[in-house]
This record gives C-alpha cells, sequence and structure tokens, in this order.
C-alpha cells in the first residue's frame, strides 16, 4: 500500500513524541513492505533530505508561528497528496486532522486515518481561543476519519465515552540499543548511576519545576548521595511562552552546580544518558503516551511518574512508581526511596523492560496498524 502521514514537523526525530512515533512507525511499516511517504516542515527537516530508513520525504512549507505552522503544512500536504494516489492518508494529531474532511470529500476511496495522541488543549502554550479551537480539533479528529486511532488505552476510552468514539487503542512504542560510553558522561561530569534523568520538550505542562524543586529540596536536607546530579535533556519549542518557562527553569537551578541542562539531544549522547542513569523521572501534567517514558524503560532505568492516567498504564504491574501529579512533597519522598535504595530500583526496572518488550514493540505495532490499514 502507498500511505502518507501528515501532521508531523519531520523525521528524523530531533524532539518531540509526535515524530518520534512517525519515524518508528513508518520505518517498521516499510519493512512490512508498504510504500511510506512522510511530510516534513523545512524548519525542522532539511528540504535536501529526500528519503529516511527507505521511508520517503516531502518537504512542504509552512508558516512558521505558534498558531499557523501545523495548520499551514497540513493544508498544503493535504493537497499534494491528493494527487499522489495513495491508499492511505493517516494524520497526526487533532490540529492537523481537523483537515482531514478533505481527502473524505474528495477522495472517497482513500482511506482516511487519524491518530489522537494527546488532549493538546491542556497544554499551557495555548490560550483560550486556541484551546477552543483546539477542542473544536479533537472532535473532527473523532468523528470525520474512517478510523480513529489512540496512543493508549486511556484516550480510547475518553474518545468513546465523550464522543461516542470507537478508537482502536495501538500504543506508541520503544526501541533501543544501550550505549555504556562514559565519554557523554565526561563531557558533564557525570558518573555512571549518579543522576536523575529526564528527557522531555520544555513545556509548562511537563512539569519538570516539580522536579527541580524536589531534588534542590533534597539536595537542602542531605537526602541525596554525595554529588548526585539531575540531567535535564531538551529544549523550548520556539514559541514566546515555552522561551519563558525554560529560562524561569534555568532561573530556579541558577546557583545549583548539580542541575545540569543539556539542552537537545539525540543519538549516541541520549543514549548514553539514558543507558547510565540512576533513576528516570517523569513528572507531567498531562500526556498521551509518552515515547521518552516507554523509551526509560526499555533502557531498564528505575521509573518515577506522576500519577496521571497515561503514565499509569505504561508503568502496570509494578515497572514504576508513581507520586501525586504537582505535589513536590510526594515526588520528593519517591525519589530519596528509589535513589537510597538501588537494589529495589533494580528490580522495578527487570519488570519496565519486561514490560516494554511484552506490550510495546514497535513490529507488533506496525502490524497491528497495517491491519487497520487493509
Amino acid at each position: 500500500m502507498k500511505i502518507a502521514f501528515i501532521g508531523q514537523k519531520g523525521i528524523p526525530t530531533l524532539s518531540g513524541g509526535v515524530e518520534k512515533h512517525v519515524e518508528k512507525l513508518s520505518g517498521a511499516l516499510r519493512q512490512l513492505g508498504h510504500e511510506v511517504t512522510v511530510y516534513t516542515r523545512p524548519h525542522y527537516t532539511s528540504p535536501a533530505k529526500r528519503s529516511f530508513a527507505g521511508v520517503r520525504l516531502v518537504s512542504l512549507p509552512s508558516i512558521h508561528t505558534k498558531h499557523w505552522d501545523a495548520l499551514s503544512h497540513t493544508f498544503l500536504a493535504t493537497l499534494h497528496a491528493l494527487f499522489q494516489g495513495y491508499d492511505v492518508i493517516h494524520y497526526q494529531s487533532i490540529g492537523p486532522s481537523i483537515l482531514s474532511f478533505i481527502p473524505r470529500i474528495f477522495l472517497p476511496r482513500t482511506r482516511v486515518i487519524a491518530t489522537f495522541h494527546s488532549r493538546d488543549y491542556f497544554h499551557k502554550k495555548w490560550g483560550y481561543l486556541a484551546r477552543l479551537c483546539l477542542k473544536a480539533a479533537e472532535y473532527f479528529t473523532c468523528h470525520i476519519p474512517e478510523r480513529t486511532v489512540a496512543v493508549s488505552e486511556h484516550l480510547a476510552q475518553y474518545a468513546q465515552s465523550f464522543y461516542g468514539c470507537s478508537a482502536v487503542a495501538i500504543p506508541n512504542g520503544a526501541e533501543v540499543t544501550p550505549l555504556h560510553d562514559v565519554q557523554y558522561l565526561n563531557h558533564y561530569r557525570l558518573r555512571p548511576g549518579s543522576y536523575v534523568l529526564a528527557v522531555s520538550r520544555l513545556v509548562g505542562h511537563k512539569g519538570i519545576q516539580y522536579l527541580i524543586k524536589a531534588f534542590m529540596e533534597l539536595e537542602d536536607t542531605n537526602k541525596l548521595p554525595n554529588n548526585y546530579k539531575l540531567v535535564i535533556v531538551g529544549t523550548h519549542t520556539d514559541t514566546k511562552e515555552t522561551k519563558e518557562y525554560e529560562a524561569y527553569l534555568k532561573l530556579m537551578a541558577a546557583d545549583r552546580s548539580n542541575i545540569i541542562f543539556t539542552g537537545e539531544l539525540t543519538g549516541e549522547p541520549l543514549a548514553a544518558l539514558f543507558t547510565q542513569a540512576g533513576i528516570f523521572v517523569q513528572p507531567s501534567e498531562d500526556e498521551g503516551l509518552s515515547v521518552a517514558l516507554l523509551e526509560a524503560m526499555a533502557y531498564g532505568l528505575p521509573i518515577v511518574v506522576s500519577d496521571i492516567p497515561a503514565n499509569l498504564e505504561a508503568i502496570r504491574g509494578g515497572a514504576g512508581a508513581t507520586f501525586v501529579s504537582k505535589d513536590v512533597a510526594s515526588l520528593k519522598q519517591e525519589l530519596a526511596y528509589y535513589i537510597n535504595r538501588p537494589e529495589e530500583g533494580a528490580k522495578m526496572a527487570a519488570r519496565a523492560v519486561w514490560r516494554v518488550e511484552n506490550h510495546y514493540s514497535w513490529e507488533a505495532i506496525a502490524k497491528k496498524t497495517s491491519e487497520l490499514y487493509d
């Protein structure tokens, strides 16, 4: 089949769970014999890059502003897709999916699918009007495409209960290659197993401020091993609000040498930090299903997450520990317990690896998605 992905910024992934989802799923579908095209934006993927891992890339321009980037690119990609003879047009995220009505009208024989990644209107970078538009887009995502995919069971249940939409739950996945290379750790003066790791876009709903506060309080009360560090991987999303949020986080940690902001990392540097971390924390206030969390589980790290539905689903069966979302005292308690009891963390990490291997394989996800297309 000829399959097109529309709505993502591009691949290979620089940052973003949607982009990682599309990169891994498109590659796995290509391995199954499908002809896959991914539409990319020039500010994310170089227009000169025409393919990646056997996947065709088509670069189209966008109006690169917070409110118009996704919609303008999706509109152009949709118009282009009308004339390409695709069997499947697959939209990513609720914002881009609002335009799925176009191929539904003009290409009645083409399968039009949309993936519901998260309830984007909860993200703090959006103003009131934008949130209303995203709420409307969520309705479109659940009613206009031929089928709707939800990346977690809780999102599928939400779509059913709120919209009467029988969304198919097909999760994100994780595929990792451990890298025990200390040269990348040396760059940040880190020791294996002696740092907390967070990997996230630096936007308000990701809750990094709670993690920084909890870490600082533990440090101030001498409840951390000597020279234990907090490493935060990620950056803002190029909007005024997220740039201000990143500046706020760095101001919080300004006099703390044990709190390290690496900026955006990919490839071997990121793999090395994942592989050799002591513990992974995901403090988000809202998620669809975090790819970074699943990857941390696949790397065999002890996991501490906020008790939101998506996180609870991911760590089901004792694959991680939870704290009360937005509660610094609760997070501090879990961090102190697992940092100072590595043997307990190791048991939890083993359960996390087993869960990823048995529930979040990209190969299995691609096969299920391919069956949905048929």
